[in-house]
């Protein structure tokens, strides 16, 4: 079997030596999604991703200076999850206290939306005015992910005017493709740590019950589902106040095995 050398990173995802550079400029980018891609795959906590998702964003997209990423939770309520300055969280702002804008747009209707000069934009009055006060020239928003009733949009702006082009769209909506793949997976990490810790906090509830009353384990979980409908609260939120408190309210606690 031949000896293989240690795994050398500095080159991986650039084309072969075949390669006589005739599409340079798409090989570039290929290798920069590809870095991009492996090193927001390194995130699994999602506040941390999506922080690094904006900065990379910046120095990713041309003409972009500053970015954040906005979000609709169950189609109503509109945060700022992530953002590079102060600049992009004051433009956020005012488009949620107008109701209108580029990036409202683009997460409820899921295009993308260019703004070339905001000195000249005719949609969206009340918001562009606001902007263009921050000292915003142009902007692009992108959709960044759909997932149940959940919608994100990565909103790009610049000081500049027509600061961004075609190629700035092109690259935008790729990065925004590696970007929604890494969100998945760190969205399913938190769904699944989160659904883990839940399960061993009803666990730990479950045994201080079976210990106390000597009971079974399908009477315990019997127990705390009682406590749960009676008081129309979360189940392990009830587990989690006995595993603190030690007890239940004495009018629901069990009777012990006979």
């Amino acid at each position: 079997m031949p000896e293989y050398a240690q795994e050398d990173t500095e080159h991986r995802g650039e084309p072969s030596a075949a390669d006589t550079a005739g599409s340079a400029g798409d090989d570039e980018l290929a290798v920069q999604m590809g870095n991009l891609a492996r090193s927001l795959a390194k995130e699994d906590d999602l506040d941390a991703l999506l922080h690094a998702i904006v900065h990379a964003s910046v120095g990713t997209v041309p003409g972009a200076q500053y970015a954040s990423i906005s979000a609709i939770h169950r189609r109503r309520e509109v945060t700022t999850r992530a953002s590079t300055s102060a600049l992009s969280l004051a433009v956020d702002r005012a488009q949620y206290e107008t109701g209108q804008g580029p990036c409202l747009d683009s997460l409820y209707d899921q295009r993308t939306i260019r703004l070339s000069d905001l000195g000249v934009e005719q949609r969206w009055p009340e918001f562009v005015g606001r902007a263009a006060d921050l000292g915003v020239g142009s902007m692009l928003a992108v959709q960044l992910y759909v997932k149940d009733d959940e919608l994100g949009a990565l909103n790009l702006l610049s000081e500049a005017k027509d600061a961004f082009s075609d190629e700035s769209e092109h690259i935008a909506l790729l990065f925004a493709t590696h970007a929604a793949l890494a969100l998945v997976g760190a969205k399913d990490h938190e769904e699944l740590s989160a659904a883990l810790g839940t399960r061993g906090i009803i666990g730990q509830a479950m045994g201080i019950l079976m210990e106390r009353y000597k009971i079974t384990d399908e009477r315990a979980f019997a127990v705390l589902t009682r406590v749960s409908q009676h008081s129309n609260r979360k189940l392990h939120v009830i587990a989690g106040e006995l595993v603190i408190n030690r007890e239940l309210p004495a009018s629901t606690a069990p009777a012990p095995a006979t």
